[in-house]
Parts: structure tokens; sequence; C-alpha cells
């Protein structure tokens, strides 16, 4: 509770992104299979969720399985794809309670028929709340979403629908998966891996970046609002400089 005290709510980030890692390594550690961190990183899904809708943070997105992740052993991927479609069944019930709509990005025809019904059912469901945003990456990889937006003005610049001239940074955002989510004021990445892993490359051009040591499933929500302290206490410029902030 003190460290949430020192969080000011008229400085929050308006969207926080999340790479949830190290939890093959903390099962690791622990003598268990590398899915049994996996089912364990549920647990920390849900707190950090219900404590940034309960901050008034209106935009999450956690990066849930990549499109690199498809090369991982089958067991592990099928594991995981078991998992999402329990963890949607069973957060219905707190999505709907906390006022949270879901959301996902990435090749989504890639996910399993299974998972790809079960999700689109949660998001229909949760389609008219409104307290915040919950956006789930899966199968998504920022070059591939960035090669599929390059294709698809390209198509309209031959058809002559769009001209190279008025392609600007509002027509590349209008072509994203986030087409509907505002720039990430946040990246938060667990387990002490200092990299972006192909995560949100256009959208965290401005972000503010926070590693932390702590394995995704230790992680709480004094992680989480550390991070936001720290998102605070710094001097965010755009390319300006500190004069012209103060000004």
């Amino acid at each position: 509770m003190e460290v949430e005290a020192n969080i000011n709510s008229e400085k929050l980030p308006q969207h926080v992104a999340i790479i949830m890692d190290g939890n093959g390594r903390w099962a690791k550690q622990k003598g268990l299979f590398r899915t049994i961190g996996h089912e364990n990183g549920t647990k920390a899904v849900k707190e950090t969720v219900e404590s940034c809708a309960r901050l008034g943070i209106p935009y999450l997105t956690l990066y849930a399985f990549s499109t690199e992740n498809w090369n991982r052993p089958k067991l592990e991927v099928d594991t995981l794809m078991k998992l999402l479609v329990s963890s949607l069944k069973k957060e219905i019930s707190t999505l709907q309670e906390n006022d949270i709509k879901l959301h996902a990005i990435g090749n989504l025809d890639a996910l399993p028929g299974k998972a790809k019904r079960e999700l689109q059912d949660v998001i229909d469901k949760t389609k008219n709340n409104t307290r915040m945003t919950l956006t789930l990456a899966l199968s998504y990889g920022s070059r591939e979403e960035l090669t599929k937006t390059i294709q698809e003005i390209s198509l309209k610049v031959k058809n002559n629908l769009i001209s190279p001239s008025s392609i600007d940074e509002s027509v590349i955002n209008n072509h994203l998966y986030t087409r509907d989510l505002p720039d990430v004021d946040l990246l938060i990445r667990t387990s002490g891996e200092q990299r972006i892993s192909n995560f949100l490359l256009w959208q965290i051009a401005y972000a503010e970046l926070h590693f932390t040591e702590t394995f995704w499933p230790d992680f709480t929500k004094n992680h989480l609002f550390e991070a936001i302290v720290n998102y605070q206490n710094r001097e965010r410029r755009f390319g300006k400089t500190s004069e012209q902030i103060e000004n």
C-alpha cells in the first residue's frame, strides 16, 4: 500500500504495455516443467489487470504469445493455447465485474479453432465495457504487423485509392493492428532481459522503458506500482528541451 500511495493519480500513463517474461526460467529454478511456470503466470495477469483498472489506467496491452513462440516445443505451445482458453473462460466474470473490454491483436487466424472461438466470444461479451481496454497480443510480431501494413497501403496506392504523397503517420497508424489504441507510454519487461523482442516497435517510439529482474509469476501489484512511480519521476521531452517542457 505504501508504494501505491506514492502514485500521482493525475500523471498516470494512459497506455501500459507489458512483456510478460520469465515463466519458463521461474519453473526451471524450482525444478518444475516450463508449463507450470505459464500456469502460475496467470495469477500475475489477474492481479495486474485488476490493479490497472482500479488505478484508472485506460489501456493495458499484454504480450501473451509472439509469432516466434510457434517455434517452441509442441507440448509447450499446446499448453499455452489450452491455458488461453481456460483463462478466458475463467476470467470473463472478472472482466465484466471490472467493466473491462477485451481486445486482441496479431495474426489471430493462426490460433487453433477453439482458442480463436473462445477469444471472440469474450471479446463480443465485453465489447460494451468502458473502464479499461485490455489487449492481448497473440501470435503477434511487430515486423509482421508492419509488413502487413505496408502491403495494404501499397495495394491502395496501386488501385489509386491513396497517393504516395499523402502517406503520413496517421495513415500508417490506421493500418496497424493497434489503430484503436493510443501510443504506449510505459513499457514494462520482467525477468531481467533488456530487449523489445519484436513488440509494438512503432507504438513505443516515445515510451518509457522499465526493466525488472522479477520473473513474471512473481510480479505483483507492488512491482507494477514501482514501475508507475518510476515512470512519473521521469521527464518526457518528446524531442524537446527541458526548458521547453517547463514553459
